[in-house]
């Protein structure tokens, strides 16, 4: 299924600035809340999916490989994997303060079943994968293993001892949340903020985890699989929706951002989506003519080197170059043909170049063109 424009989702320009972002996304998000559209399948996905449009949006990195690349350039995560998987819990905690006290004061997704406690976020992690020419022309899945917070084992992130260690916190009666009403010359004024007893999250622990102290997460390792697409490079980043450090107490993970490092090749030079390739090859070559092989991502490619090549020709192989990463076609590979002028000639040499060296067909001759275009400048100046 094709993805729509994350723009014309939440109807805006594509120069729309942080605050006209946030003003639409807010009217959409209030059009197609769940509270207000209970068991209504298409108001949820829409719901979805102006919350993942202005995830990617209204965050510059990602905005920004959005507008170069479309979908493919934060299909890894940029705005929670995709929209299908997303949940409605990492939506509410991402966004909960754009809409303050809607749907029964209780910040984004108030009521009964989300209350308004705060849930935690993990951090993001940040890591540097470098690729070669070769696994960014196919595209290549890389494992790495990364030194992160992970959900404590023996609590199973709770940060709890057992089950029963939660109670409701006393303070704010498990909302997460304390009302407070002051008089004014207004009127009586209703403000909401986090409970300072639980911090937002609606419950107490009695007794802690040992091994956690409670946190929920401690420090390991882990083994993750990333696939990067073809046509990525040097400096684009990717992020993987929910691979970053775990959160306290089964809160939301982080994200796993990766910046891509390209390595040198040892013969080819990338420009854009292009190949270089710098071929040097002998007079007497230039002069008869020959075939020469020379290396392409996928191998050796022969090439025909006409007689009378002059110094500087580009030759170019159509489709040997790199794959868009928005999948439109692939560049080229482009050969200069560089003739090699030997330094060092033993006696027979240079007496073979002297003789060639006074014979006519051996001076530099210009074009027909060229000689035009001086005789049109000698008039030009007399």
């Amino acid at each position: 299924m094709t993805k729509r424009d994350y723009y014309e989702i939440l109807g805006v320009t594509r120069n729309a600035d942080d605050a006209e972002l946030k003003k639409a996304y807010r009217q959409m998000a209030l059009k197609f809340h769940p509270d207000k559209n209970p068991n209504n399948k298409e108001a949820e996905d829409k719901f979805k999916e102006a919350a993942e449009a202005y995830e990617v949006l209204s965050d510059a990195e990602k905005r920004k490989r959005y507008d170069q690349f479309g979908h493919d350039g934060v299909k890894n995560g940029g705005g929670f994997g995709g929209g299908g998987g997303m949940n409605m819990d990492d939506i509410f905690s991402h966004f909960g303060d754009i809409f303050g006290g809607a749907f029964g004061g209780g910040g984004f997704g108030g009521g009964q079943q989300r209350g308004g406690r705060r849930v935690n976020r993990g951090t993001n992690l940040r890591v540097k994968v470098r690729l070669t020419l070769e696994e960014i022309n196919t595209g290549v899945e890389k494992k790495i293993k990364v030194n992160k917070y992970i959900p404590c084992n023996s609590c199973k992130g709770s940060g709890a001892e057992n089950s029963s260690s939660f109670s409701t916190c006393s303070t704010c009666r498990g909302t997460g949340q304390v009302t407070r009403v002051t008089n004014t010359f207004l009127g009586q004024m209703q403000t909401s903020s986090v409970c300072p007893t639980c911090s937002g999250e609606g419950q107490t622990i009695q007794h802690k985890c040992v091994h956690c102290a409670g946190n929920g997460v401690v420090k390991g390792e882990d083994v993750i699989s990333i696939d990067i697409p073809a046509g990525v490079s040097d400096g684009i980043q990717l992020s993987v929706n929910g691979k970053g450090n775990a959160a306290a107490r089964s809160g939301v993970p982080g994200d796993l951002i990766i910046q891509i490092e390209e390595a040198p090749h040892e013969n080819l030079h990338r420009e854009g989506n292009n190949l270089l390739y710098d071929l040097y090859v002998s007079f007497p070559d230039a002069a008869l003519g020959c075939s020469v092989d020379i290396p392409t991502l996928e191998g050796k490619a022969r090439i025909k080197i006409d007689p009378g090549t002059q110094g500087g020709r580009m030759l170019r192989l159509k489709g040997k170059g790199l794959p868009s990463i928005n999948s439109y076609g692939k560049g080229d590979l482009l050969v200069t043909i560089n003739v090699w002028t030997p330094k060092n000639l033993n006696r027979n040499e240079k007496e073979i170049l002297e003789k060639l060296q006074s014979a006519e067909n051996f001076k530099p001759q210009p074009s027909a063109r060229d000689k035009g275009f001086f005789d049109r400048m000698r008039e030009y100046f007399q």
